[in-house]
């Protein structure tokens, strides 16, 4: 197992690597440091000297990859890719384009993120997994047909949808909760049920579908005909045999969910208002702020690679058959 471990952390440096790397030449494709520069300075103040002190005040204004200037290692040390993205291996994420550490944004932030997307992920899943569950027990019956109808329905509308119509119809017209805005402490529930019940509901349609597959897949096998036969109830074989087999696929693709959790979601956390790493990702790419693209970029890349490494070390805790050399 450690050797396992030991093989995919080394996979994944080149990958991060190559990542770091694509994130950095296409975004200074699209925004030379003169552009950036010209956006912050705004058209007033954009003269070729200000542009320069501009440059040198934030580190722009050396080579991008390779400095000919320089000599041995800092060749490669003195340039805007070293100073901007390599020292991200090291943790530091440096400063956003006014001025604020970006490692203590993301600090700060994490916590509204996680409060939002912990409570829809445990609850959809929940939620999801029981619906396709009932669908599987009354398979091939008038329940089936328009719970599958619903799932299409509720799949083929879009998340804005569900926020901009939540908003409306719970905040503007009932008045039950805020329409947006965060408050910390006790009263934080009042700004996060509303995103939570539709983040749930908006993942109800595609999520369940996926699992009713697979619980009818494994209701044909051979183990659950022998299980019958044995006398046991559908529920129980339902309960202890099917669902217990079909959890490697479903871990598939729940492990991997869980590191992108920290990352937020945009849509939700932007139309509520809520201080999250979502909305402070949106903000960032409004404000072309280049520091905090590739910080996000980094980490959500870390995530998904951490996630794909728990997602094979869950399936031996399913299924003792598995191995790792």
């Amino acid at each position: 197992m450690l050797a396992y471990l030991v093989r995919r952390l080394l996979y994944a440096l080149p990958i991060l690597i190559g990542v770091n790397l694509i994130t950095f030449a296409l975004f200074f494709v699209v925004n030379t440091p003169d552009d950036m520069a010209r956006m912050q300075l705004g058209v007033k103040r954009v003269t070729p000297e200000a542009i320069d002190r501009w440059k040198s005040e934030r580190g722009y204004d050396k080579p991008l990859f390779i400095n000919p200037a320089a000599a041995g290692s800092a060749m490669l040390t003195d340039t805007i890719f070293f100073a901007k993205s390599a020292r991200m291996f090291a943790g530091d994420f440096g400063r956003a384009e006014d001025g604020r550490d970006i490692a203590r944004e993301i600090a700060s932030r994490m916590g509204p993120s996680l409060a939002i997307a912990l409570p829809t992920f445990l609850l959809g899943l929940l939620v999801t997994i029981a619906f396709a569950l009932l669908l599987t027990f009354f398979r091939a019956s008038y329940l089936d047909f328009w719970g599958v109808v619903l799932c299409v329905a509720m799949m083929s509308i879009s998340g804005l949808f569900y926020i901009i119509g939540g908003q409306y119809l719970v905040s503007k017209i009932w008045k039950l909760v805020p329409i947006s805005g965060y408050g910390g402490g006790l009263d934080a529930w009042k700004f996060l049920i509303l995103p939570v019940v539709i983040g749930v509901v908006s993942g109800i349609g595609s999520s369940t579908r996926w699992y009713r597959t697979i619980f009818l897949e494994e209701v044909s096998r051979d183990y659950v005909r022998t299980a019958r036969a044995k006398g046991l109830s559908e529920v129980t074989v339902l309960f202890r045999h099917v669902l217990r087999n079909a959890l490697i696929p479903i871990l598939t693709g729940v492990v991997v969910v869980i590191p992108l959790l920290f990352m937020g979601s945009l849509l939700t956390e932007s139309f509520f208002g809520i201080p999250g790493l979502g909305s402070y990702t949106i903000d960032a790419i409004n404000a072309q702020d280049f520091a905090v693209v590739r910080a996000m970029v980094f980490i959500g890349s870390v995530l998904y690679i951490v996630g794909l490494i728990l997602t094979d070390l869950s399936y031996t805790f399913v299924d003792p058959r598995i191995r790792f050399n």
